[in-house]
């Protein structure tokens, strides 16, 4: 998905999904991945109270009116659909958001981005912000998985995808497809990292924990300049042999579509990723009981 603008309506982005949601099942498709906070600019780039982000940024409930035609065409294509959007809760409670959608345009699983990254704090010095711990809590619903027309289906976001955790949490529950949303900036305010190295480690984010954990992997990004301010695209299909199976070429709304064979994972879980059969948790321990490195255990 290209860029969304700080002057764009919810109608203008939700015309631009339903258009993509169309071409998608033109061409095939029966199920569509959309990007992380797909109905709005990354808004966590720029500087502002809490209410502000509300009142501009986050949905109160979903379906909306602004968001309802994105549903009927799903319902009317019978093509189910994957949606991140800023979510504000009855309690004030505020998260990162994804949903899915099947055919028939019900909502049939939602996840709370976990791994949230950047700051709470104001840098006035840095080129834009990354705000997410301040707008976001951490998300509360774990990582399920969910089934969406037959497919066993796993969610996360954007900076779940590189944490190897996720996948392997979905996998456990026996998860045959990963899909996620995110939003990228090509410039990394904390370090000068080069730009090619933040898309290189997206892929290899993708490739590593599909081979790893026998899963599909759809990723889709919001990507090109918002404002002046570019994001990385690469918008990717990979497959549990770790091949990347599609991937975008421009930076601007566009569909990838690949025919995703279930079956290709079921060798990889027969065998050399037999969970049950190899698997050592006993010795995994200090995944779970240390948050940050420390020192050798003796």
């Amino acid at each position: 998905m290209g860029p969304v603008h700080l002057s764009d309506t919810r109608a203008q982005v939700v015309k631009r999904l339903v258009d993509m949601l169309r071409e998608a099942h033109s061409r095939g498709a029966r199920l569509v991945v959309f990007p992380e906070l797909a109905l709005t600019t990354f808004f966590p780039r720029y500087w502002m109270t809490e209410a502000e982000a509300v009142e501009r940024f986050f949905e109160k409930e979903m379906p909306n009116r602004q968001v309802q035609p994105l549903f009927d065409a799903a319902r009317e294509l019978g093509v189910g659909f994957y949606l991140g959007y800023a979510e504000i809760t009855a309690e004030g409670r505020r998260f990162n958001t994804s949903i899915m959608v099947d055919s028939s345009g019900a909502i049939v699983g939602k996840y709370r981005k976990i791994h949230l990254p950047g700051h709470a704090d104001h840098k006035p010095e840095a080129p834009f912000q990354h705000l997410e711990k301040k707008f976001f809590e951490v998300g509360d619903m774990g990582f399920r998985v969910y089934d969406v027309d037959g497919v066993k289906t796993g969610m996360c976001l954007c900076n779940d995808r590189r944490w190897p955790e996720t996948y392997r949490v979905l996998a456990l529950q026996s998860a045959e497809l990963v899909v996620l949303g995110y939003n990228t900036p090509s410039l990394n305010i904390h370090w000068n990292e080069p730009v090619h190295l933040r898309t290189s480690t997206h892929l290899i984010s993708l490739m590593a924990n599909a081979y790893q954990n026998a899963v599909w992997v759809a990723a889709a990004a919001k990507c090109g300049a918002e404002d002046g301010f570019h994001m990385i695209g690469s918008s990717a299909i990979v497959a549990p042999t770790g091949e990347l199976v599609a991937r975008s070429v421009t930076e601007d709304d566009e569909v990838v579509v690949a025919h995703a064979d279930l079956a290709i994972g079921d060798n990889f879980r027969e065998h050399v990723f037999n969970f049950a059969k190899h698997r050592a948790p006993e010795h995994y321990r200090l995944i779970v009981e240390r948050v940050g490195a420390g020192e050798p255990i003796a």
